[in-house]
Parts: structure tokens; C-alpha cells; sequence
């Protein structure tokens, strides 16, 4: 018997070993190209405002072999009306197959090759672009180009390797708005954005590993200063297996901090469902000797009291019941944290028969929350069942309701297997709901409208010649100057990198002293309301060059970038900060004023008449004399040991 996993928080690395848990990653981030993938329109332009609403149907395809995929399949089943809001602004006549593709952006692909280049993949020497097929209407003409640019890399973690499959260049997919009953509607202005997706072998043994790897491969990409932030820029595909179980692929993960708790819910429920099958085997339910049958029992809950069944019959509705055959009790067998086998008929039934509303059915293993006692007597009657069987009852029009019973009957037959291969959605409380059928590679087909493109050994010197540092040879750099973990964290990825080790290397700044500024400094200036985004480098450069030649004082670095925002004469700020522009002299005449001011108060200790003039002579020079020396200066006169 598989075994029941313990409490998230107390699950060791041997518990997960002993499970045979697995699991890999997707990671899908958009690229900051002014353009998208596939033709001119601007890239990174959103709006929820529109012009006009296209409406679609999609239907499957053959792939090259005549076959067609399961998942493509599964949304044929939905009957789903696809309703897309367009803006003109940020969409095209190519976005709705409505004109042949432009060539792919080179912007996109120089930044999918640098990508490429520091996962340390084997770059491909042609691109060659595919169809991959989507047919829940994410993407108006049904498929998603994409291409592979690079295959067998790998990344280092604590002591071993994890191997990168492949990195993919595709373009986006649009955003959904809403998906209720047979209506699904998009948002089209993040359709075309480039991203790239490279894709993990299953090397991760825990959940915690799978959120660190996750983490690397993020700091990589940010890197590059090459990519789009944000929320929805970067996702994370999970791929999860347990021992016994199957690849399920949980999708669209928007925060890394949620990946483990995803994680350990998947490798909980395939051991469930792998408990399940062994429970059914142990009562002769085989794939073999599965049995069941539906029946029409409109009549026989036609005077109910349970709101949604009696909403339904007014509404002219159907009821149908499922019986399955020695299934008593499974469907109220934990799954995930508060969460029962029932559930995956529900969200079958909600996402394939399109029955939204919940709940939208109910069982005779919860029977006393729903029905009375007389009327699942009455149902088991009807329908001929024993108390071994299990009841699934269904509402809706008798379309839907058929599709929801035949979706039952299916999702009960693969229990008697074990783990059936889905692709599941993430879900806010850490578990996770089906989406559809996990697709095969019946998905892909050749683009017909693109021909390959070469990668000239030339492309691939040029970008080498720029490549930035490998995040974990920076960060490690970082670290040994000095930097705590917190800056090293914000400065790896920061746009100010570059600078920053120019600073350091080229101006001899103290590492500590510009990190502070670039990450903490800056930041304070972004919570006042000030757009620091617009601070040139070059600006940055000026200031920093100034305190490495002594003109300004180290106080004054602070002062100096935050007066760019308001007069933006840099020539004019140092002249105004300029510490070789006072003499000893003048200090001194500012030092005597101030103690000869002090002498007309108290202070409780000599500590606090050393802040009160610290504080009246730094108000009048700060900048310009460094308050270490002002400091000694002032302990000498106060008697105070430095």
C-alpha cells in the first residue's frame, strides 16, 4: 500500500526519497523587446480597454502522422464560444491569422541566444519553427510558434548539477479575462510578447529544491537586464511524478514561493489516487471488470429541497445519475489537504461539460449533506444500485449533462489505473485543480509560413564577446568583498550591476559604501515617489567619479543623485557640493560657531552635545567635509575618546 505522506512541515528529504518523488521545471519569461515575436506590433503595451470583440470557434487538427492530439480532443468537448477584445494599438491582422507571419524578431532571438549561451546549451545551427497546437483559445489561430535554439545544458546547485533539456522562443499567449459556462473571454494585448522556455530534466528530489532551482533560473534571465518584471512576466510550469505515479504538469505557477506547497499536494494526491487504484483492485475493479451506468432521475428529485437541484428543475434542466459499481466510500478519500477524490469529477465536469456553477454535483458518499435519506433510497431504487455503489448526481441542459456523465465515468475507469496524465492548475490554497488532458506530441507540426533560419558562427561570437557573468560566479564575487546576502541579492540582478563593478574596479569606491547607494539609496528615492528608472548611468558615474577624486564627501553622494530630480545640472550640483572648495579654515570658523552656540544650552551628556553639533554643522556642509572628520574634530574639543 503506497504510503500517506505527513504534514508539509514535517516531511524530510528521505520522506520525499522514499516516495520517489521527482520533479522538473518549465519556466516561461517574456523578453524586453520593443517588438514582438512575429510582427511589428509593440511589445509590453497593456490595456484592459478595447475596440472591438472578435467571437471563434476552434477545431482540432491532424498532425502529419494523421492523428489527433487528447487534449485538442478534450476542448472540442467544451463547445466553447472564444470571444477576444481586441485594441488596435496592440494587435494585428497576423494575431488573428488573418496574414502571414513577419520573420522573427532578431532582437528576441539575440537575447534567446544569450539565454542559451549561459545554461550552457549546445546551440542549434538551424532554427527550425513549429505549430504547437492550442486549442483552449489562449491563442487565436490555435497553435503557438515556437522554435528550439539550444539543447543538453545544465546549471550548478549546491554540490551537483541540474540538466537543462532544451530552451525554447515562443511567443505568448493572451490573458484570460474570464471563463464561465461556454463563454471564454481573452484579453489579446499580451498575445506575440517573445519569451523563452527552458525546460529541466526531473533532477529535483523536494519540493524546496524545485522552488531554489527555480529561483537560479530566474536570477539568470534578470541577469541579462534582457527581460520583462512583473507580475505574469515570468511563470514556472512544475512537472511532479511519484513513484508508481505520472508526469503531471501543474501550470502557471505566477510565484516561485509557492512552488513547494504545490509540489507536496501533487506528490500527496498521486499517492492518494495510487491508494485509490489499490483499494479498487482489492474489491475485483480492474480497468478490465469496471462497471457502470447512467440513468435520467429528473423525476425522482423533483421535490427536493437542495437549492441547486431545484433551481435547475425550474429552469427545465436535467438530473442525471451515475452509478458506479463497488465505488462506495472512495469518493470521500482524501486527496489533498481538505480536499476529497470527489473533486476530480468536479472539476471535470466544470471544465469539460462547462457545469461552472458549483457545486455542481453531488454523491451518495456525503449523502446526508445533500439529499434527504428518503430520496437516495428512492434514487438507489431507480437505478437498481447496492449499498457497495457509489452515486454521482448531475443537473444542467441535457447536453452538458450527458458530457458531465460521460466525464465521470471516465475519470472513475482511470482511477482503477492509478494517476491519469492531466495538467493541472495551481491553486491560491496550495492544492491543485485539473485544467485538461496533459498534451502528447501529436501537438506539434512543422510551420509551413517560415523557413528555417540559420545561426551564423559570427551571430554567436558577438554575443559572446557581450555575455554577462554567470549569476553565481557574480553573486559569489559580491560575497567575498564583503556585500551582506541581502544586497547581493538585489545587485545580481540589478540594472546597476555593470556600474556598480566599474565603480568598484575603475574608481576604487568602497564596495559596501556604492552597493548602499545603488540598492538602498535608490530604493528610498522609489518609495518618496521619485522615477529613479530615469537616472542615466552616466549620471551616476559623474557623481561617484566626483567622491573618488575628493571633490565630493562621501555625505554628499546622497544629496547629489537626489538633486538630479530637481534641477538636472550635474556641472551645477557638485559646484554647490564641491568639498575642495572650503578651506580648514572656514571649517573651523563654522566649528567655533557652533560651540560657541552650544555654550547657551544644556545637554544631559557630552554624547548629546556631540550630535547637537555634529547636526548644526553638518546641516550648513554637509557634502562637502566628510563627517568623520567633523567627528574627530569635535571629540578633540570635547575631550571625547575616538
Amino acid at each position: 500500500m503506497t504510503a500517506v505522506l505527513k504534514p508539509f512541515d514535517q516531511m524530510t528529504p528521505d520522506d520525499y526519497a522514499a516516495i520517489g518523488l521527482r520533479c522538473g521545471l518549465e519556466i516561461h519569461q517574456q523578453l524586453l523587446t520593443r517588438r514582438k515575436l512575429f510582427c511589428h506590433c509593440p511589445s509590453g503595451h497593456y490595456a484592459s480597454d478595447y475596440d472591438a470583440v472578435i467571437l471563434r470557434h476552434m477545431r482540432p487538427t491532424l498532425s502529419e502522422l494523421g492523428e489527433y492530439d487528447g487534449t485538442a480532443l478534450m476542448e472540442k468537448k467544451t463547445k466553447k464560444n472564444i470571444y477576444y477584445r481586441i485594441q488596435q494599438d496592440t494587435v494585428c491582422t497576423y494575431d488573428m491569422d488573418d496574414t502571414p507571419p513577419f520573420f522573427m524578431d532578431d532582437e528576441a532571438l539575440d537575447i534567446a541566444i544569450e539565454i542559451a549561451l549561459l545554461l550552457k546549451l549546445n546551440m542549434v545551427d538551424e532554427l527550425h519553427i513549429a505549430r504547437k497546437q492550442y486549442l483552449d483559445g489562449s491563442i487565436p489561430t490555435g497553435f503557438q510558434r515556437t522554435t528550439i535554439v539550444g539543447v543538453e545544458g545544465w546549471i550548478p546547485y549546491k554540490d551537483r548539477k541540474i540538466r537543462i533539456i532544451q530552451l525554447g522562443l515562443e511567443e505568448d499567449s493572451c490573458r484570460e479575462v474570464s471563463d464561465v459556462g461556454h463563454d471564454r473571454v481573452y484579453l489579446t494585448d499580451r498575445l506575440g510578447t517573445p519569451l523563452v522556455e527552458p525546460v529541466t530534466y526531473p533532477d529535483m528530489r523536494t519540493p524546496q529544491e524545485t522552488a531554489e532551482v527555480a529561483e537560479i533560473l530566474r536570477r539568470l534571465t534578470r541577469s541579462t537586464g534582457k527581460v520583462r518584471t512583473g507580475y505574469g512576466a515570468g511563470r514556472q510550469d512544475v512537472n511532479v511524478s511519484v513513484a508508481g505515479g505520472t508526469r503531471i504538469e501543474i501550470k502557471g505557477v505566477p510565484r516561485i514561493s509557492a512552488i513547494p506547497r504545490l509540489v507536496y499536494s501533487e506528490a500527496m494526491r498521486q499517492c492518494a489516487l495510487l491508494r485509490i487504484r489499490d483499494t479498487l483492485r482489492e474489491r475485483g475493479i480492474t480497468p478490465e471488470t469496471f462497471q457502470h451506468h447512467s440513468h435520467d432521475v429528473t423525476g425522482a428529485v423533483s421535490r427536493t429541497q437542495f437549492v441547486p437541484i431545484q433551481a435547475a428543475l425550474n429552469r427545465g434542466e436535467r438530473v442525471r445519475c451515475v452509478v458506479l459499481k463497488g465505488f462506495a466510500g472512495i469518493l470521500k478519500e482524501t486527496t489533498q489537504t481538505d480536499t476529497i477524490f470527489a473533486k476530480e469529477f468536479t472539476d471535470r465536469v466544470r471544465v469539460i461539460a462547462c457545469l461552472t456553477s458549483l457545486p455542481n454535483l453531488i454523491h451518495s458518499d456525503a449523502a446526508s449533506e445533500f439529499l434527504t435519506g428518503g430520496t437516495w433510497q428512492r434514487l438507489r431504487k431507480k437505478t437498481k444500485a447496492r449499498p457497495e455503489d457509489a452515486l454521482v448526481i448531475v443537473w444542467g441542459s441535457e447536453d452538458d449533462v450527458r458530457c458531465a456523465c460521460a466525464e465521470i465515468t471516465l475519470r472513475a475507469h482511470e482511477a482503477t489505473e492509478g494517476v491519469p496524465s492531466d495538467t493541472r492548475q495551481a491553486l491560491k490554497n496550495g492544492t491543485n485543480g485539473f485544467e485538461r488532458v496533459l498534451p502528447g506530441a501529436e501537438r506539434m507540426y512543422p510551420d509551413t509560413d517560415l523557413p528555417p533560419l540559420t545561426i551564423t558562427e559570427e551571430r554567436l561570437e558577438n554575443i559572446r564577446a557581450w555575455l554577462p557573468e554567470p549569476i553565481w560566479d557574480r553573486e559569489a564575487r559580491y560575497r567575498g568583498m564583503g556585500l551582506p546576502e541581502e544586497m547581493v541579492a538585489v545587485l545580481g540582478i540589478s540594472p546597476r550591476a555593470n556600474l556598480f563593478d566599474r565603480v568598484v574596479k575603475d574608481l576604487k569606491v568602497d564596495p559596501l559604501f556604492a552597493a548602499v547607494i545603488l540598492v538602498q539609496t535608490l530604493k528610498a528615492f522609489r518609495r518618496a515617489g521619485l522615477d529613479t528608472d530615469r537616472l542615466d548611468d552616466s549620471d551616476l558615474w559623474v557623481i561617484f567619479e566626483a567622491h573618488a577624486s575628493g571633490r565630493l564627501a562621501r555625505e554628499g553622494v546622497a544629496g547629489a543623485i537626489r538633486r538630479v530630480f530637481e534641477i538636472n545640472d550635474l556641472d551645477e550640483i557638485l559646484a554647490g557640493l564641491d568639498a575642495t572648495t572650503i578651506t580648514d579654515g572656514e571649517v573651523d570658523d563654522r566649528v567655533a560657531t557652533a560651540l560657541s552656540g552650544a555654550e547657551t544650552r544644556s545637554f544631559k551628556t557630552i554624547d548629546a552635545k556631540h550630535r547637537h553639533l555634529m547636526g548644526t554643522v553638518m546641516g550648513s556642509l554637509r557634502g562637502r567635509v566628510a563627517g568623520r572628520l567633523l567627528a574627530e574634530k569635535f571629540n578633540t574639543l570635547l575631550g571625547i575618546e575616538s
